[in-house]
């Protein structure tokens, strides 16, 4: 299995780049000998004179060797660029996608635990049934189920959405019983992978005060039929009011499923501001990446907080 820890550098509009370098400064000696950049080598040596932060930077092609602490290894994918944090739209989503998809080769050619992508604008990788990384890493996987997790996770509260990045409006009919199904039995099982204990899981219901139980609703028609089922197997409770589950309640669980990205994501990151990663479950390896965006707006201004990608790079250090 390969020890190196592999990191996309992802959207090259961004402050991804910026949280690289500083990631690299802050980690330990060991674990920098671990670090792979998957990502263009001019354009990182470009992005780290204009932000005036110096770092070595060195090109490598055996994946498979220990790195140095001396310097910061790169795969050298090539990117056209004249002005190296305004790249064209399609330069980036060409450069992105070969990312990704040599990350992914890598991790089954060398069975790696899995690689960390750095923030990717969803405009670059969107297609139809492609919301986002979490499904574009899935289908490379050949995940036809939608059996694929997203788990944000810290120390101090994970969560799962059912349904990830589709619109308000398509959430009920996106969501049944098979789905629910699919999403916590994955979950339930690569908890356990990870963690090496058996998750107690919280679902929430879908409408206010879960629609007072009322026979047509979501809740009686397709969460609570989901949740009997799975209790044989299963540490689950629920259907909760998500309104009010997250003043006490979400203590007594380790991970708290919702129905949608937004029920679940807004109380995390107020909970957890930068300690926060993503993680998908369900695949050949497990994906990790920052909890936030490109963060467009602090490009260059040499702001941007590095903490959650450290988390994630000690995340997988750490995953046996």
């Amino acid at each position: 299995m390969m020890n190196n820890i592999l990191i996309v550098a992802g959207d090259p509009n961004s402050i991804n780049s910026e949280i690289i370098f500083k990631s690299w400064k802050k980690i330990s000696s060991n674990i920098k000998k671990k670090i792979i950049i998957i990502g263009s080598f001019n354009l990182l040596n470009a992005q780290s004179k204009k932000l005036n932060i110096k770092i070595n930077l060195k090109k490598i092609k055996k994946f498979n060797k220990t790195g140095s602490n001396n310097y910061l290894s790169v795969i050298n994918l090539p990117i056209k660029f004249t002005n190296c944090f305004d790249v064209s739209k399609l330069e980036s989503s060409k450069y992105v996608k070969n990312s990704l998809i040599l990350a992914h080769k890598l991790c089954i050619k060398f069975k790696s635990s899995g690689f960390i992508n750095c923030p990717i604008d969803k405009k670059l990788i969107k297609k139809k049934g492609i919301h986002g990384v979490t499904e574009l890493i899935a289908k490379m996987n050949k995940i036809t189920k939608s059996t694929e997790v997203m788990m944000l996770y810290s120390k101090k509260i994970a969560v799962v959405p059912i349904t990830t990045h589709i619109m308000i409006k398509d959430i009920s009919k996106t969501i049944t019983k098979k789905a629910i199904v699919q999403k916590i039995t994955t979950l339930n099982k690569y908890y356990q992978i990870i963690f090496k204990e058996k998750p107690k899981i919280a679902v929430l219901g879908l409408n206010p005060h879960n629609s007072e139980l009322s026979k047509n609703s979501e809740e009686i028609k397709k969460i609570i039929p989901a949740i009997l089922y799975l209790k044989k197997k299963v540490n689950i409770d629920g259907p909760f009011v998500s309104d009010s589950f997250f003043i006490n309640d979400y203590k007594k669980y380790n991970v708290i499923a919702g129905m949608y990205h937004d029920q679940v994501l807004i109380p995390f990151k107020n909970f957890c501001k930068f300690d926060g990663i993503n993680i998908t479950l369900g695949l050949k390896y497990i994906r990790v990446s920052p909890d936030h965006g490109t963060a467009k707006n602090l490009i260059g201004e040499n702001k941007a907080n590095s903490k959650s990608l450290i988390e994630c790079i000690n995340f997988l250090d750490n995953l046996k």
